[in-house]
Parts: C-alpha cells; structure tokens; sequence
C-alpha cells in the first residue's frame, strides 16, 4: 500500500481544498448557468413591466377602458395584425390624399402572430402581445449580458432595470417591434463582443426582418469589421492569412443586411420600382429629411416648451458623449449613435422620436454603472442580491475598444481567432461556493423605484390618451 493512502491528516490540521467545479459543458448546462447569472436582471425588469402593467390596469378600469384593447388594439399593432391575417396589400387614403400602405412594416412580427395564433387558441392581438413580452425578458437577458461583460454584473442587473423604467417603456408592453428588435440587436452585440460573428449575423437577418433601424445593427457590424481588417493590416498582416484569419467575420458581415435586404427587395419586385420601400415611407412621411422637420417642429413650439426640447435633445447628447468617454466598443457606440441619428434626421411624426430611440440601450450605460457604484443604506445585507464570482460586481472593468484592449482574455477554444479589440472583457470565474454576493444599494433601489413609478403613471397616461406613441 503506497504512503498516499496511509496518509492521514493531523489533529486541528485544515481540510484539503476541494477541487473547483468543473465548468458548465455544452449548450443546455451553459445556457442554464447564464439564465441563473442573469435571474436577477430579469427579475428586476419583469418587476418594473409588471407595474406598469398593473396602474394600466387600474387606470383603465377606473376610466371605463379596456387595458387589452389598449395594448394590442390600437396602432400600429392593428397594421400588423391585418398583415398577420391577410397578407400585404392594405392601403389606407387620409382626407389629404396621402396614401398609406402596410408595405411600410416589416414582416416577422406578423409571421410570428400568425404562426402562434395557429397553433395556440390566442388571437392574433394576444399572439402580438406574448411575442412582445417574451422578446421583452429576452431583450432584458441580452442587455444584462452586454452590461456584465463591460462592467459587472451589478451594472448588467441595472442596466436592464434602466430599459424597463424608459421614459416610452410602456411600449413593451405593447403588440410592437420594440421588444422583439431590441431583443435580436443586444444578442448580436453581445455576440461580436465574444467574437461569435456567424451567429452576430444571423441574428441582424432577423432583426433586418423587423425594423428598418437594423440598418444601425449592419452598420456596427461592418464598421467593426472594417477596422479590424485596417487594423491588422498595419501591424504587418499579409493580405491572404489575413483574410483566412477573420473568414467568419467576414462572413457573419456579409450575412448580417440580408434580411433587411430582402424585405427591402421584396417591396421593389412587388411595387414595380427599386425605390418603392423608400417611396411608401415617405408617404407616411417617414423620409429622411437631415432634421429639418425636428428643428421646424422646435421652432413652432411656445418658447418653454421649445427649452424644455432643447435641453431634453442636449441630455441626449451629453448620453452620447458619456458613452464616447466611457470607451464603449466600437460596434456598441456604432450602433447607439446610428439609432439615435436614424431617429432624429427622420420627417416622421415627432411624438415617436423617444420609441424609435428605446433600442438604444447603450446611452443607459453610463448612468447604469453610476448607479451600481452608489454606496450606503443597505449595503451588501439588503437590497436586490445579484450573484458576481470573480472581483466585486458592478465595479467597473475596462471596456475593450477598436483603438486596443486593456487587457487581453484568451478566447474560447472553439472560438475563431479575433483582434483582441473586439473581445470585452470576461469577468474571471471563481471556484464554486467562492461567489460573491453584490446587492443593489439603498440608494440605487430607491432610483430605481422611483423611476419605475413615474413610467408606469406616464404609460398609463400616454395609452389612455388619444395619441399614439
């Protein structure tokens, strides 16, 4: 019998370690500890929605309204739910002779309502609404994922409880794209963030197949891909093993405007002329004017409210600045500036300039990290708990960027081979039962609280009003 075996251990002696747990092998293990990671992001936000959802509830009843109608029965859901029903080919003539065609949405919204309205027993309106809402957890995932992977987990648990309390969160709640959109482009950043190109691409074709914004999406891909090619390519990299090395982003970049493309293509061979899709939007005056139509708005405004616009459009730009000077990665702060430009130089009715923003998450970044560094109140004995191995969540790690990494995390052994710059940061694993626990602070929970009540009373306000959002 070898010494090993006959070995024993001494009185008072301390036990030997136990081995680390084993990390989780395959998808369903993974995706299993991700969704556990992120349960308090999704509990958080579905927390915020779900108030929303009752003071709609109250206030409608209240007020004699129906709060189901108001969700699903009204807008541009109710375009959407045509198109589910009967195809394309409904046009609408307003008393000014303007014409509005539903050729103007896109169609995997109504694709989805119909396909669950045929196997479920729910009507194309509830079809809408389970679509929106389950996109609406997914999206919630997605943007705690990106907001983990840049600054902690603490942020991540913020930043998604920031999206659900946006001023226009009541959309949501709604049978609209939002949601659904939103979803699909914080999955395809997060997976540039880890170098997962091919799926980054096929998640833009579905997102291409939903909001014309995609283009935003397809914007930071390309750009992100540009600059990494201009980038190894002066560091000495040969035209050939160049090209070899980044075969999967290239192709994950020319997948990614597919299905915007094809939707934009569709309305061309359908209508008879390749402009047709930018035709039809300029007739609900969706046109890309460069602002005229924000500054003419603004300027026909009494002078109060025109200050108050002013400096509602200067917070916006402060948002954007704060994220240029937060070092945000080039594909995150590419597609945040593209929607908000996309929103602001557009003709369209100026009331849904704030939706059209709502997928710009990342402008929530730089108060979402303010926020998890608040200290005080309950500190780490109360508050909303969110699980962070590795250094204390929500401080704040450096964010790669195009311009250089801070530092450099080995990639996935399956994973291509990637610059540095496009891969953020991971947060270091721990050994199993060594996680910290990182709450949310008094503080920061009061924000919150605050925040979630003021939009549930302002959803509640818009949707039992007679404008749409």
């Amino acid at each position: 019998m070898s010494d090993h075996h006959l070995r024993t251990r001494m009185p008072g002696a301390p036990a030997p370690a136990a081995a680390p747990a084993p990390a989780p092998r395959g998808p369903g293990p993974r995706t299993a500890a991700a969704l556990r990671a992120a349960a308090p992001a999704l509990a958080v936000y579905a927390a915020v929605r779900a108030l929303g959802l009752l003071v709609l509830w109250v206030a409608a009843h209240a007020s004699g309204k129906d709060p189901v109608v108001r969700l699903s029965g009204r807008w541009d859901s109710v375009w959407y739910q045509r198109i589910a029903e009967n195809g394309y080919g409904h046009t609408v003539t307003l008393p000014d002779g303007a014409l509005h065609s539903d050729l103007a949405f896109f169609p995997l919204l109504p694709a989805l309502e119909r396909g669950i309205s045929e196997v479920t027993p729910l009507t194309l309106g509830g079809a809408g609404l389970l679509v929106a809402w389950t996109a609406g957890l997914l999206a919630a995932w997605g943007i705690y994922a990106v907001g983990a992977q840049l600054h902690g987990r603490r942020t991540g648990v913020v930043l998604a409880a920031l999206w659900g309390v946006y001023p226009t969160a009541f959309v949501q709640s709604m049978a609209y794209t939002e949601t659904l959109f939103t979803a699909l482009a914080a999955w395809a950043l997060y997976a540039v963030l880890r170098g997962r190109w091919l799926p980054a691409g096929a998640l833009c074709v579905l997102a291409g197949l939903t909001r014309p914004s995609a283009a935003a999406l397809i914007a930071a891909l390309a750009i992100t891909a540009a600059a990494t090619l201009v980038r190894e390519f002066r560091a000495g990299g040969r035209t050939g093993p160049l090209l070899r090395r980044n075969a999967r982003m290239l192709a994950g970049v020319a997948l990614a405007p597919l299905g915007w493309l094809a939707y934009v293509v569709f309305v061309a061979v359908r209508e008879g002329s390749p402009f047709a899709y930018f035709e039809v939007q300029a007739q609900w005056g969706n046109n890309i004017d460069g602002g005229r139509a924000l500054a003419a708005f603004i300027a026909g405004l009494p002078l109060p409210a025109a200050l108050g616009l002013c400096a509602a459009l200067g917070l916006l730009g402060w948002l954007v600045v704060l994220c240029v000077r937060q070092r945000q990665p080039l594909p995150v702060l590419v597609y945040t500036v593209a929607i908000v430009v996309i929103s602001l130089i557009g003709a369209g009715y100026f009331g849904s300039r704030p939706r059209l923003m709502m997928p710009a998450f990342p402008l929530l970044l730089p108060p979402a990290v303010a926020l998890a560094r608040l200290r005080g109140g309950w500190g780490a004995r109360g508050g909303l708990r969110a699980e962070a191995p590795g250094p204390m969540a929500g401080a704040e790690q450096p964010a790669a960027t195009v311009a250089g990494a801070d530092r450099e995390v080995p990639p996935p052994p399956d994973a291509p081979a990637q610059p540095p710059a496009l891969t953020a940061p991971a947060q270091p694993s721990a050994p199993s039962g060594s996680a910290q626990a990182a709450a949310l602070t008094a503080p920061a929970v009061i924000v919150l609280a605050v925040l979630a009540c003021a939009s549930a009373a302002f959803g509640a306000w818009t949707l039992l009003g007679a404008g749409p959002p």
